[in-house]
């Protein structure tokens, strides 16, 4: 146990999670600050009335007035707005699939709220993530490991996959080695307000948001086509060789690719793997979006989620896009790994093959619906050490 001496700052999102992170670090000795986070308060997006963020900070103040800690409220939205809205907006209207989860981490908890943290005379910051820090030693250097959770229904070391050597050093993560139930049963225990509290859902910090109405505050409702293309489609019958350049290509589709079976309001409001929202009827099984044409605003949909069209075996991250957590595992040839391209997407053998201008990722086994702008991440063991942004 660290000397009580030792100061965290918590983010205290008004959830169990940080809210049982700040008793456990309180029980371990150290002197324990909370700090809510309010990063979002547009109203008129959010699907329920509730005010989710007022609601939140609430929780928050009680959590840590019922564990004696001080607690302070932060306003950080104009950051969020410039580092997280600003480029969702931009990568849907590019067509790409943007994950403002991981780039919330990267961008706002570990770097705006960190840099806070210190000049409260901070020695760590902490939040409620469902992941574990570990240490190695390797000539002379201290490397920093980020481990998954052992809840493999909620490790979400995935989300933590930009976070660089510094932002580990300065990170505490207590509740890595318990459950979701064990957090709950501390916070009851404690008679912590958030014991039973349902997790938040949808956007970091801005909550429950109908994603086309919060993308239509910027990006216009422009009339387009849905094309559905067969699933024996030609393109998917031609064998690729067994290269990491062939296996990583997609596939480029034309409107002579498909028949015409619907309308949509812009191809940048939808994103490959799409189900929901197509408001196409009349097939046996549901469509899927293969591909976004934001030029030509065409949606591609295939039928089923067996289409040939949403599988692809590997793929492609440009050398600018790629981050190592652990720099000293940066391979010169290939090396095998385990890798998902999603939250909660088990995790999937494959291969980092690297080059002069970036690496292909390439899985044992295709791979449904891999979206650029999305973050692959991969792992040794249960170590995540690298990810990039798909191209």
């Amino acid at each position: 146990m660290e000397s009580n001496s030792k100061r965290v700052v918590v983010g205290l999102s008004g959830g169990v999670d940080s809210s049982v992170t700040a008793f456990l670090l309180q029980q371990q000795g150290y002197e324990v600050i909370g700090l809510f986070m309010k990063n979002w308060h547009d109203d008129s997006v959010t699907i329920s009335k509730e005010c989710p963020w007022l609601e939140d900070s609430y929780d928050a103040m009680l959590v840590a007035e019922k564990l004696g800690i001080p607690f302070q409220t932060v306003d950080l939205s104009e950051e969020y707005k410039q580092r997280i809205v600003d480029y969702m907006f931009a990568e849907y209207e590019r067509g790409r699939t943007p994950n403002p989860d991981v780039l919330c981490n990267r961008e706002i908890k570990f770097d705006v709220f960190l840099k806070i943290a210190l000049e409260l005379g901070a020695d760590y910051i902490a939040t409620g993530h469902y992941c574990r820090k570990g240490e190695v030693k390797k000539d002379g250097t201290t490397y920093y490991q980020l481990l998954a959770g052992v809840d493999n229904n909620k490790d979400q070391s995935y989300f933590l996959c930009q976070l660089n050597q510094e932002q580990l050093s300065k990170t505490l993560f207590l509740i890595g080695e318990l459950t979701k139930p064990e957090v709950r049963t501390i916070a009851k225990a404690q008679g912590l307000v958030t014991a039973e509290k349902r997790d938040s859902q949808g956007l970091c910090f801005v909550g429950k948001v109908s994603l086309p109405d919060f993308l239509q505050q910027q990006l216009a409702v422009k009339k387009g086509r849905i094309l559905q293309v067969a699933d024996d489609h030609p393109m998917y019958q031609t064998k690729r060789e067994n290269t990491p350049e062939s296996l990583a290509e997609k596939y480029t589709y034309t409107s002579a690719d498909g028949l015409e079976v619907g309308i949509h309001n812009g191809s940048h409001f939808f994103t490959v793997g799409q189900r929901k929202g197509l408001a196409v009827g009349g097939t046996k099984e549901p469509l899927f979006v293969l591909s976004t044409d934001v030029e030509e605003n065409i949606i591609y949909v295939g039928e089923g989620k067996a289409h040939a069209g949403l599988y692809r075996s590997a793929l492609w991250i440009d050398q600018e896009d790629i981050h190592w957590i652990r720099r000293d595992l940066i391979p010169q040839k290939p090396m095998v790994v385990q890798a998902r391209i999603r939250y909660r997407q088990p995790l999937a053998k494959a291969t980092l093959h690297p080059t002069a201008k970036g690496l292909y990722l390439v899985f044992d086994k295709p791979q449904s619906a891999i979206a650029a702008g999305q973050f692959a991440a991969w792992y040794l063991d249960d170590e995540l050490i690298g990810s990039g942004v798909i191209g």
